[in-house]
Order: structure tokens, then sequence, then C-alpha cells
């Protein structure tokens, strides 16, 4: 087997921050570390967002539903609410640090980013990327209070992205030129980007687990299986053949997809199957450029060639073609379609280069959600607690006149429990106030940098 390096040496690296959300959380929180916690949708049909490692230990993961993840995690651990604005301002001082070791740097989400370092001008023999490599991660750690960063260095974002998640957390691992096919053929297929459960189980059942395998398998064989893009690209990334370059600024406005129809449509239900399929296809391309959106509009062409456009635009950003969906149905809902709809599109604009989004369970206005009150004084997480209940979600940022700052720890039944600590104070008391005490606020992130936050 021929061994592919784009570049002759390795020269990509990308940095992936570990369990970010979870790993902000316990260095703000003191009285986490060492503890379980889970960051993501905390009602209803809520979704984890990252789970910490000591979490994973009980099998709970990202994309989990969070009632699962209750079930799988002990008493006592945590269930927060995103807090973005906190996350946000650990991504920045990371990205800033980056940037100081290249012009060339593509943030492809809120917590991972690739990296030029042959045009930051670094000595690249296997020493000197290895002594760059530690250097990052010890660099990132001092600056964000803590957050680890593993990081994988190749030749192609293909094989870096692969690295980085090799020996997590804090890990680094370098794929010298020459040397991706032994770092890649025997990981399972499901490592390659684009190969989902799907396609995964379509090579199982040809005998293909390994990339390894995937690379014996001749082209003619993975067209046939999975058609012209799908094949094609498999075949590639088996072998290690990714020329992407590093992109440091997004160019694209919008995304889009649409189908015109061969006969027009009028049925509601598959023009609703229809959208979804659509939005599918949007929310995949957000996904593989690292993209997320706020703005969801349709396009419906009538049967006369008239041609109109709705849109709507939420808070946050999202690339969850779910959301894309139900928002696009909601505008089609608006439009008569009783005279016949020859051509059907959904797009998105008002990009941003990552998801900021709470959607990870929490409702849109037109759903509802019937969670029990958080019980004060009982750990976060714990089975009888819930969540959002008033104006206070687990995990929000506050400060008292009195007491200073310090996290909603539980609310419900008129009242508010929070631990008052901050990432340099050491563990803080809980202490349990009326839920609508005068002195107690809202308050921004803590910052991590001056001692007796």
């Amino acid at each position: 087997m021929v061994e592919v390096a784009v570049r002759r040496e390795a020269s990509i690296a990308h940095v992936d921050l570990d369990a970010m959300f979870a790993a902000v959380e316990q260095r703000d929180k003191p009285s986490l570390r060492g503890r379980p916690v889970i960051v993501g949708g905390v009602a209803g049909r809520g979704v984890v967002a990252t789970a910490s490692y000591e979490a994973r230990r009980f099998g709970a993961r990202s994309a989990m539903p969070t009632a699962e993840a209750r079930r799988r995690c002990p008493p006592g651990t945590a269930f927060l609410t995103p807090r973005f604005p906190a996350y946000r301002k650990t991504s920045e001082v990371v990205m800033a640090l980056l940037g100081e070791l290249s012009p060339l740097v593509e943030q492809v989400s809120i917590d991972e980013a690739y990296v030029d370092l042959a045009a930051g001008g670094h000595e690249l023999s296997s020493a000197g990327i290895r002594a760059l490599g530690e250097q990052i991660k010890t660099s990132i750690a001092a600056a964000t209070g803590g957050v680890t960063a593993s990081v994988g260095v190749g030749t192609s974002k293909l094989v870096a992205k692969i690295s980085s998640d090799l020996d997590k957390p804090n890990g680094l691992t370098i794929a010298a030129a020459g040397q991706e096919n032994a770092l890649l053929h025997p990981l399972p297929v499901t490592r390659l980007p684009g190969v989902g459960p799907a396609t995964a189980d379509r090579l199982h059942r040809s005998g293909i687990h390994t990339i390894g395998q995937l690379a014996g398998a001749s082209l003619p064989q993975l067209l046939d299986w999975f058609g012209q893009a799908h094949g094609a690209g498999l075949y590639r990334l088996a072998r290690a053949d990714d020329d992407r370059p590093i992109v440091s600024e997004r160019e694209a406005k919008s995304v889009s997809a649409e189908e015109t129809f061969d006969a027009d449509l009028t049925d509601r239900a598959r023009l609703g199957t229809e959208i979804d399929l659509l939005a599918t296809k949007v929310g995949g391309r957000l996904r593989d450029g690292g993209m997320s959106a706020r703005t969801v509009t349709i396009k419906v062409r009538h049967h006369d060639f008239t041609t109109i456009t709705r849109s709507t635009t939420r808070a946050q950003p999202t690339d969850q073609p779910r959301l894309i969906a139900q928002l696009a149905r909601r505008l089609l809902a608006d439009v008569d379609t009783s005279a016949g709809i020859r051509l059907l599109g959904v797009g998105v604009t008002a990009l941003a280069d990552f998801v900021q989004d709470d959607l990870f369970g929490t409702p849109e206005p037109d759903e509802t959600s019937k969670e029990p009150a958080t019980v004060p004084g009982r750990e976060p997480g714990d089975q009888h607690t819930a969540a959002t209940v008033g104006l206070w979600r687990p995990g929000q940022d506050v400060r008292h006149d009195v007491h200073g700052p310090g996290w909603v720890w539980g609310s419900g039944r008129g009242l508010v429990s929070v631990r008052f600590e901050g990432p340099t104070t050491g563990p803080g008391p809980v202490r349990t106030l009326a839920a609508d005490d005068p002195a107690l606020h809202a308050a921004e992130p803590p910052d991590w940098t001056s001692p007796g936050k």
C-alpha cells in the first residue's frame, strides 16, 4: 500500500479542548472538581452537550438524552445548563494564543481549531514539533485556568484531527510523514468523518471493520455501495488522502438546498417530508463546514413560477437539522400550497463559526416541559432534583449584595440555593434564599485570573 502524505512534514495541528463545557464549569466551581458533571438540557427532552471525564466513566456521553445520563450517573452528579458567555470567553483566549503561533488558524467550533505550523515558521523536525505541541498544551492550561487541550499533528487535517482524539485528555499524538497508514489502519472505520451508523453497518456486513480493511476495498466496490460522492470520499480518506487547506476566514454567507418536483405538489404531508430532507442536507453542510446559523429561510415557487421567501431568526445559532426543519415547517404553514408547489428550498444565513445553542433540550416556544422542582439542599443532579424553575437555572452565575459571587445550586418552591464560590476561592458554602431576594442578581461569568473571584 502506497503511503500518502500531502505535506513533507507533519505540520498541521488540530487542537481540541477536552470536555470544554464541563472543564470550564469545574474551573469556575471548585466544589465540582473531580466530580461527575453534565452540561446540557436539563428539562424535558434535554440532551447532553458535554460530559466530564468523571461522568464518562459511568457511560454518560455527548448527544445522550439527559434522562439516560441521570439514570447512569450516581447521586451527586451536577446537571448544569450551558453558560455560553463563559465558554466563549475561554475560547477567545485559546484562539488568541493559537493566533500567536501561526497566521493560519481555522477555528471549526468553539473548542477546536486547526493550526498551520509551517506558516508560523516553526522548526518542523520531530523534536521541534513535539516541543511545540507540549508548549501549546502548557500555554492553554496556564491561560485558561486549567482547561486542558489534546493536540494531534499530522500531514493533513484528517490525520491531525484523528490523532488529537487518540490520547485524551491532555494528550499529544504526532503522526510523522509516511506513518499515516500505520496510525489509521488499525482504527475502526467509525473514526473516519462521514462514517455514521448506516455506513458502518453496510461496511460491517461486508467484513470491513477497520480503516485498513476499508483501504483494501476497491473504488468500484465503494462506488457501488455508496454512490459516487460518498464512495469516492471513503476511498480517499481510507488512504489518508486529504488535501484540504487551512482556511483562516470563512467566506460562506449562506447554506441552502432545494428541490424541483416533476409534478406540482399540494399535499402538506409530502411537503413536510421534503422540508425534513432538505433540512438534513443543510444541517449536514453546516456541520461539515464547522458552522451554525441563526436565520432559516424557505423558498417556494408556485405552479405559475411566482416565487416567495419567508424567514425567521433565532436568538442563538444552530446546526441541528431537526430544529431547522421545525422552523421551516412553521414558515411553510403560512404559505398557500393549494395550487401546487413546483420548487421548495430551505436555506440558512447569519452564519457563525460555532454553535452557541441552548437547544440541548431547551424547548422551543411551542413545546412544554413539566419537570419537578429542585429540592433545595440536595446535591445538583440528585435523582430527585430537577432544574430550571422560575428565573434561576442550575449553574447560572449570580451575585449577592451581602454574600458575593456564586452560582445556582438548585431552585424551586419559591427558594433558590446558591453556592458562594468562584474559580480562585476554593469550595464555598451553600445558602438557601428566597427566589425573589432583591439582593440576588444574575451575573457575568467570573474572572478566573483574579484572586478571590
